[in-house]
């Protein structure tokens, strides 16, 4: 029978966690003399409370060996979890927010979304804004631990291509999570610190500073301000275009620099793509916006950058209102979405190591036709690509696009038009933030949406947070079976 005390006992260590962090933003109420302080007392001791008594009651000897069963249901069940107390303070707090909204945006901020169905952000207590950047910030590192940890282990997506990389855990997951988590958080921890000194230095207040740092890092794309990053422009875009690719490159990579190797990261293919990536994208932007309106110079390289890079790494900061840019630069802002950072990052969508995979393959299959005799199988970083990798990176696209087809199909049902419905779900599933039209855009919010299509937009955040196939297993019969 499972043991569902170890899944019990993490589960609940993490939910103390949260609540401890519940402080942070009660500081900030106290400084600043918001009108939120009482809130953020009473989640604070909710939060610890239960948190405290579910690792009472789940105390077992064998809680530092979990076994894959046991890593699958804690990976799930901590994205859905942790949502719920996160959205306590909002949901008793000043905004009068209903549980459907503040669950939204609770999940939006760990899964480092960044849809927000909140307005009036410049007129909201500094504790909630507070919170909703700790939310992304505390998801962004989460996800990174996920991705070196768990994801490889589980053999998730074509993941496990990257075990190779030294994080072989399978009997030990506990333990060596803590192990890279506590390596993770000082880099983590460093390039926020590195961020927030940087947009100081280029003008913002520390509250702005510290607010957008936690969700730039994070790859999160929540502001303090309803104009998102369009409040601040100039050399601020370029600092945030800076730490986002930073924080969309593989983590794995700065331990390694950090031990005194560099080549791996110079030589890393999915990072020299990624940057290859950008580059053209804006750089294609700016060319069609120069020759059909006659937008030129600095400004539109400047925005270009920002907004590829910002909607690529699924950060989702929109610094100007690009649907005014021309039905070119609406397609092209929704096919990079799709694309994504790298692995091991705290980007999100496909990711470029996929895609990697899938032109390998595809050479690999024309090399065969060519010739028949020819040994041609599909490599990446220069080593063969096993068969039950290339199964998984299909079936992960498979099914990406398969559950893309079916929460746009639930949303239009839910009266949402065409438009909204497919970026909407689009936005979700790749976890990147706005979506196409004037109502989801990026000038605009998801507040209007009725809360049957915000309860389908939170499941699909978490679905593709979690690289779909970690939560689609624990619907299967096989799965559940001694």
């Amino acid at each position: 029978m499972l043991d569902l005390r170890p899944v019990g006992f993490v589960i609940g260590y993490l939910v103390m966690a949260l609540g401890a962090t519940m402080l942070l933003p009660l500081g900030a109420e106290i400084i600043m003399g918001g009108r939120d302080a009482q809130t953020f007392v009473f989640s604070t001791i909710v939060t610890v409370m239960t948190g405290g008594l579910l690792v009472l009651a789940c105390q077992s000897s064998n809680i530092n060996r979990i076994n894959i069963q046991q890593t699958f249901i804690v990976t799930t069940l901590s994205w859905l979890v942790l949502p719920f107390f996160g959205a306590i303070p909002f949901w008793i707090g000043s905004l009068n927010a209903s549980f459907t909204a503040s669950f939204f945006e609770s999940m939006s901020g760990l899964t480092t979304t960044g849809s927000s169905n909140f307005t009036n952000l410049n007129d909201m207590s500094p504790g909630l804004l507070f919170w909703r950047s700790l939310l992304q910030w505390i998801g962004g590192v989460g996800i990174v631990v996920v991705a070196m940890v768990f994801l490889p282990t589980l053999r998730v997506g074509g993941m496990q291509i990257f075990r190779s990389e030294g994080f072989d855990t399978l009997g030990k997951i506990l333990p060596r999570a803590a192990e890279i988590a506590k390596s993770i958080s000082y880099i983590y921890l460093g390039i926020t610190i590195a961020c927030i000194f940087s947009y100081l230095l280029v003008g913002m207040t520390m509250f702005e500073a510290l607010n957008h740092a936690f969700t730039t890092v994070s790859t999160g794309g929540f502001s303090t301000y309803d104009a998102s990053f369009g409040t601040f422009s100039g050399l601020p875009e370029y600092v945030a275009s800076f730490f986002m690719i930073l924080a969309s490159l593989p983590f794995v990579r700065y331990v390694q620099l950090i031990a005194g190797t560099a080549k791996p990261l110079l030589q890393d293919s999915q990072i020299q793509t990624y940057l290859a990536a950008i580059m053209i994208f804006a750089l294609v932007l700016v060319l069609y916006r120069l020759t059909f309106s006659g937008d030129g110079g600095e400004e539109a390289f400047r925005e270009a950058v920002f907004n590829v890079t910002s909607i690529m790494s699924g950060t989702g900061y929109a610094s100007v209102d690009y649907n005014h840019w021309g039905s070119f630069p609406i397609a092209l802002f929704f096919i990079i979405g799709l694309i994504g950072g790298c692995s091991g990052s705290t980007a999100c969508s496909v990711k470029i190591f996929r895609y990697q995979l899938l032109f390998a393959s595809v050479r690999s299959q024309i090399k065969r036709i060519h010739s028949p005799s020819a040994v041609a199988a599909p490599r990446y970083g220069g080593k063969v690509v096993t068969e039950d990798v290339m199964s998984s990176v299909m079936s992960f696209f498979v099914m990406f696009m398969v559950t893309l087809v079916v929460v746009a199909v639930l949303l239009s049902l839910t009266g949402l038009d065409a438009i909204t419905s497919i970026s909407g779900a689009a936005t979700a599933i790749a976890n990147i933030g706005p979506g196409l039209g004037d109502e989801i855009g990026p000038a605009g919010t998801f507040a209007h949406l009725p809360d049957t299509a915000k309860w389908i937009l939170s499941i699909a955040m978490l679905i593709g947070r979690l690289e779909i196939i970690a939560v689609y297993v624990l619907f299967t019969r096989s799965f559940w079976a001694d």
